[in-house]
């Protein structure tokens, strides 16, 4: 018996982990992965429920052993999701929800290709720009390099099954 594997991505500030926390609240039968990072936490992140905070030679040595399903470079932090964990809760049957970038889409649709993935994008560049400055959590070096990066992100998201344009949080969750 295993369960379905879904994965959602989408540039910073699309709204991906609002729609995540919203889905996981209706659908409690699916289980969150949660990644393992080497970036400083953000303040009101608990270890171990927003990510799992580690060096980078703690992350590097674990990659070694090959305890990682997918890892990639993100803004010059590392991010990786548990094989264990993920090959667990497979085993026992459970739905489990990767909320992961387009690399690690990449990665894990090469290894499980009859997972599910979804690309959220914001509605526009400017709302996605003002998402980004509304949450308060980084500078304007930072958000620049965000919007940078918004086009790579959003190069691949024909790679995805399915697209979901976020301009209403519920109707973005109906679709979802």
């Amino acid at each position: 018996m295993s369960g379905n594997l879904f994965i959602i991505s989408a540039p910073s500030g699309a709204g991906k982990t609002s729609l995540v926390q919203a889905l996981l609240n209706i659908n409690p039968q699916i289980d969150l992965s949660v990644s393992y990072t080497t970036r400083d936490p953000r303040p009101g992140e608990r270890d171990g429920k927003d990510y799992h905070f580690v060096s980078r030679d703690t992350f590097l040595a674990m990659a070694g052993r090959g305890e990682f399903l997918e890892s990639a470079e993100v803004y010059g932090n590392l991010y990786g999701t548990s094989q264990t964990w993920i090959s667990q809760e497979n085993a026992k049957g459970r739905d489990i929800l990767l909320e992961i970038d387009w690399q690690g889409a990449a990665q894990v649709r090469r290894l499980f290709p009859e997972c599910i993935s979804v690309f959220i994008l914001p509605p526009s560049m400017k709302a996605l720009e003002q998402r980004l400055k509304g949450r308060g959590k980084d500078n304007e070096e930072i958000i620049a390099k965000r919007m940078a990066a918004v086009r790579e992100d959003v190069a691949h998201v024909a790679e995805f099954d399915y697209v979901i344009i976020n301009d209403n949080l519920n109707e973005a969750l109906r679709e979802l």
